[in-house]
């Protein structure tokens, strides 16, 4: 699983780049909402890989800040659902560090995470590409790693 998002990510890079070589990019002051669909893997060592899907909300509130929320599953041995509430951190336009606190359940159990990660935008015809790579940082539990590529457009 994880092999095919590496290799869906680094294609969607390629693409990303030719695209955004042209395009010119939309102005966050005319659409300061964006909405995207992850999808991923996550990666956990006690618990081995899953399919993820998740779904990201921010609001662009100057240049550098976006506050937001993401909301993520984890299916198949992982099964746990992840709520966080995000800063992007836009070092540029399009290269995004994203950073936040949320809660995480798994099994009945009620974890406590930190998120770092790394994204990439690229603008293709109003929508957005960005490869993803995320650390969540787990209290008293194994932490887990969320690679992907998500989709997504300004409003």
């Amino acid at each position: 699983m994880l092999k095919s998002v590496i290799i869906f990510a680094t294609f969607s890079l390629l693409l990303g780049y030719h695209a955004h070589s042209k395009a010119t990019p939309h102005d966050w002051h005319d659409s300061p909402h964006h909405f995207s669909v992850l999808l991923a893997s996550t990666d956990v060592d006690e618990a081995g890989s899953a399919f993820t899907v998740g779904f990201d909300y921010e609001y662009r509130v100057s240049d550098f800040l976006g506050l937001g929320v993401v909301a993520e599953y984890a299916f198949e041995d992982i099964d746990a659902y992840t709520y966080l509430l995000v800063a992007d951190l836009h070092i540029t336009n399009s290269f995004i560090a994203q950073i936040g606190p949320g809660i995480e359940f798994h099994g009945g159990d009620k974890i406590e995470v930190a998120r770092l990660g790394l994204l990439y935008e690229f603008e293709i015809s109003g929508l957005t590409l960005s490869p993803q790579l995320h650390y969540d940082y787990h209290k008293d539990h194994a932490d887990a790693i969320v690679a992907g590529v998500a989709i997504g457009f300004a409003f």
